[in-house]
């Protein structure tokens, strides 16, 4: 493949604020590698709190714009219209974003183009659930007393904080913004900082469709410096994240100094429980969409896999003939089914990982290191580790990489035990032919994700989200709008009857 393709294709950028592209105020830019080449490719802007100030000020000003302009007051069908907008121009730009994308974070370009369809859905359903908005405002209450009317108004929060994660760049990012401008907030998008090309995208289809300026300002840079100001401005009414379950801590926490709401989607740890009734083929297949699909990196990944021990052994014959064979190559290849880790310091972290199981005791059935056809990049082998244990680091922490750690049962009973002894409840997934077992299984997990005889399957339409340190609240769906709404109670008195809880005086 011509790697000068790679570099010729990423836009050079600025910070996206009040409708224009402004460089950052101390000029710092952030280079792009190509995970799969280890070559620059381009680079970012580094917005520092000085930045987020101005974004949010920005975005403030959009939020109480009322001269022809505004965006909190107006209709849902009026935000609808820009949110259809931006979704026509996301399809029709699709390869374009779907192949930056992959050269920025390594995702196969096909899996990257997928996500493309799903960014221009994601847009197009909140922009139904906008218009729908305008029918339910006012909605009324049923009240035991018929003296008073109730209707509940529903209204934008303000203006919103948007940290989101390199593994789907515009995906979570969209899952994000789609929902706060459906709703009538004003937003600041703070993508990773590892992976925020088709995101500045983002922002270029939003002026070229005409957003209103303020509406949606896009910056990037390092956590610490763009990230961690946003969280805790004063001037931000809610933040919104999706990473690592450290950082989270970290923004609950200067979201509690303001008492601001935050929505958080953390790590995971997912179980994936195969049963001997099973198909064992479909089961293998979908363990390994489970453990591999978007290379391994994937918060809800089902990297845990507990199998029945009466087929354990015929399963792992068959996963490691079956994982052996997936090609793993540069994601712009045709039917590329892995891609690169995002960049060195994954790679190390995630061989790591592998290093440190098999001195526990684990068992390397296939991978663990790069491919040998594969002389450049951060690429590993789909990687699968038997005889894992439940006090070791690969079982109980997460990897975010091609790894499937594997452990045995007997009992339904002890697979959900082991399924739910985990500090991480995000989703889970069991594989049986018997309905009335996959019920009691899907009942029994701790977990805000239920997945019967597949894995990962998402859809816009239906929550997401975790419990324990996976996080809480739920994206998508319409609990994705109501993250962004504030709940009005109004009230009249309609009696012509005084209401009479305090005589009137005499004199009066």
């Amino acid at each position: 493949m011509d790697r000068l393709v790679h570099a010729q294709i990423v836009p050079k950028r600025g910070l996206f604020i009040d409708g224009e592209w402004v460089e950052p105020v101390h000029g710092k830019r952030i280079p792009i590698v190509n995970p799969a080449t280890e070559e620059s490719v381009g680079d970012i802007p580094a917005a520092t709190s000085e930045d987020v100030d101005v974004a949010v000020k920005a975005a403030k000003e959009a939020f109480h714009r009322n001269k022809g302009k505004d965006w909190a007051k107006a209709t849902g069908k009026h935000r609808a219209t820009y949110l259809r907008a931006i979704a026509k121009r996301v399809a029709e730009r699709k390869d374009e974003l779907a192949k930056l994308e992959s050269i920025d974070c390594g995702k196969p370009l096909d899996e990257a183009a997928w996500d493309m369809d799903d960014v221009s859905g994601c847009f197009e359903y909140y922009a139904d659930l906008a218009e729908k908005l305008d029918e339910r405002q006012y909605a009324p209450l049923e009240l035991p007393m018929e003296q008073f009317k109730c209707n509940i108004l529903r209204e934008p929060i303000g203006v919103v904080g948007l940290i989101t994660p390199w593994n789907y760049p515009l995906l979570m990012a969209t899952w994000k913004v789609a929902p706060a401008l459906a709703a009538g907030c004003t937003a600041i998008l703070k993508p990773s900082e590892i992976a925020s090309v088709t995101c500045l995208e983002l922002a270029s289809i939003a002026k070229e469709v005409g957003l209103p300026r303020g509406v949606l300002n896009v910056i990037t840079g390092y956590g610490q410096e763009a990230g961690a100001p946003l969280a805790s401005h004063s001037d931000v009414n809610k933040v919104a994240f999706t990473g690592s379950t450290n950082t989270g801590r970290s923004i609950m926490s200067a979201a509690s100094q303001l008492i601001k709401p935050v929505t958080l989607e953390l790590g995971g740890k997912s179980p994936i429980i195969v049963f001997e009734d099973a198909d064992i083929d479909k089961a293998v297949e979908w363990a390994m969409f489970g453990a591999f699909w978007t290379n391994g990196q994937i918060c809800s990944a089902t990297s845990r896999l507990l199998l029945q021990e009466s087929i354990a052994d015929e399963f792992l014959k068959k996963i490691a003939s079956w994982a052996s064979s997936i090609k793993v190559s540069d994601p712009q290849e045709k039917d590329c089914r892995l891609g690169p880790l995002v960049n060195e310091n994954q790679y190390k972290k995630v061989k790591e990982f592998v290093r440190v199981a098999q001195e526990e005791g684990a068992t390397l059935v296939c991978g663990g290191k790069r491919p040998d056809h594969l002389t450049k990049g951060y690429f590993l082998a789909p990687t699968v580790l038997s005889n894992v244990k439940r006090d070791m680091q690969i079982w109980a922490e997460e990897v975010f990489g091609p790894v499937l750690a594997v452990s045995t049962f007997r009992t339904e009973e002890e697979a959900v035990a082991m399924a739910n002894d985990t500090q991480y409840g995000l989703g889970g997934a069991v594989i049986s032919t018997d309905d009335d077992r996959c019920k009691r299984v899907s009942e029994a997990l701790e977990c805000g994700i239920v997945w019967i005889n597949c894995s990962q399957p998402c859809f816009c339409q239906a929550p997401w989200g975790g419990t324990k340190r996976s996080g809480f609240g739920r994206e998508l769906g319409e609990w994705g709008l109501e993250n962004y709404l504030s709940v009005k109670q109004v009230t009249r008195y309609v009696s012509n009857d005084d209401w009479g809880w305090y005589p009137k005086p005499s004199k009066l």
